[in-house]
């Protein structure tokens, strides 16, 4: 990378789950970053997620990824950061924190005066489809879609797995414990397979309360049954209340693009998340539920993951080129530092 002046320096974050990672790249040619990584996720407090503790994380690493573009470029002055994009999970309802705090934070601590602070499902959205029209379902332990005409943002689901999710990781697993736990008591509906894979992972079926209902991380250990839905779903023989579940999972998730289409005209839907790892035991249930309830769109790769998606709103800030729509909870960018 070669070092342009101010504003050629963005940085993209992604705040979720399982840490946060951070990139820096030039915006002229965002395909070329530096990326460095945290395994520790921000810390969610009674004010929200946590704007100290983002940025106990986030400084020494950019101020890291700095030093080293600075020594590979020889710049005869210091490399500086034009915009920064921060995509956090959470966001949108636990953001309150972040909004008040980081942009005076980063712009005295390392002079940013254009700033993004996004939901992880705009991110998504922007690592999948860039700045144009469509839609993106994001799906991994949980669920969510977002649309847009680039007037307005549309969401659907994205909930929580209390309240929604449905048809993510943690839906999935969760109603495969269930069909065990029927098969378990004999109640219809049951699946002995799923029983049985229930006991492999995690002991006696009895025991299965005890172990789950005191996590904190409920929805994590939910979703990791997922995968075992999928094996039975495809056994030989296969598993027909594993292949239900799948297919009303795969309907869930048509619904939740459906929902977020923009109304006119073609609609390009991407998908990106762990989730989609399961591959054709949800994947053919999708297309079919797809066909059906969105014959007009057309399904896209998606070009990039939520931290090119902040990489990607990051340097469109820095070049005056952002198209996504801001919204006060959804995509926010405060009034430039200083203008």
């Amino acid at each position: 990378m070669r070092s342009r002046g101010r504003s050629s320096w963005v940085l993209g974050v992604d705040s979720g789950g399982s840490g946060l990672r951070v990139a820096l790249a030039d915006a002229s040619d965002t395909g070329r970053t530096e990326i460095t990584a945290s395994r520790e996720p921000v810390r969610t407090g009674p004010a929200g997620i946590d704007a100290a503790h983002l940025l106990d994380q986030l400084l020494p690493m950019a101020r890291a990824l700095l030093g080293d573009a600075e020594g590979r470029d020889g710049a005869a002055s210091p490399v500086t950061i034009g915009a920064v994009a921060i995509g956090a999970a959470g966001m949108a309802t636990l953001g309150d924190d972040l909004l008040a705090r980081l942009p005076g934070a980063l712009e005295s601590s390392l002079g940013v005066r254009r700033l993004a602070l996004a939901a992880d499902a705009v991110t998504a959205y922007a690592g999948a489809l860039g700045m144009r029209p469509g839609a993106v379902v994001a799906a991994g332990t949980g669920m969510i879609a977002l649309g847009t005409d680039l007037a307005a943002w549309r969401r659907a689901d994205g909930w929580g797995h209390l309240l929604g999710d449905c048809g993510g990781g943690a839906w999935i697993g969760r109603a495969g414990l269930e069909a065990a736990m029927r098969a378990h008591d004999g109640r219809p509906g049951g699946s002995p397979a799923l029983l049985t894979r229930v006991e492999a992972v995690f002991g006696p079926a009895p025991e299965l309360p005890g172990l789950l209902y005191p996590r904190a991380d409920r929805p994590a250990v939910l979703a990791s049954f997922a995968p075992e839905v999928a094996h039975c779903a495809t056994a030989e023989p296969a598993d027909p209340v594993a292949a239900g579940i799948l297919r009303d999972a795969a309907w869930h998730i048509a619904d939740a693009a459906a929902a977020v289409c923009p109304p006119s005209g073609a609609c390009e839907v991407a998908f990106t998340g762990g989730l989609f790892k399961i591959g054709d035991p949800l994947l053919v249930p999708l297309r079919a539920a797809l066909a059906e309830r969105l014959p007009h769109a057309r399904t896209v790769s998606a070009a990039g993951d939520p931290l090119a998606g902040a990489v990607r709103v990051a340097a469109s800030l820095a070049t005056g080129s952002l198209r996504l729509p801001v919204d006060g909870r959804l995509l926010h960018v405060p009034t430039e530092q200083g203008s």
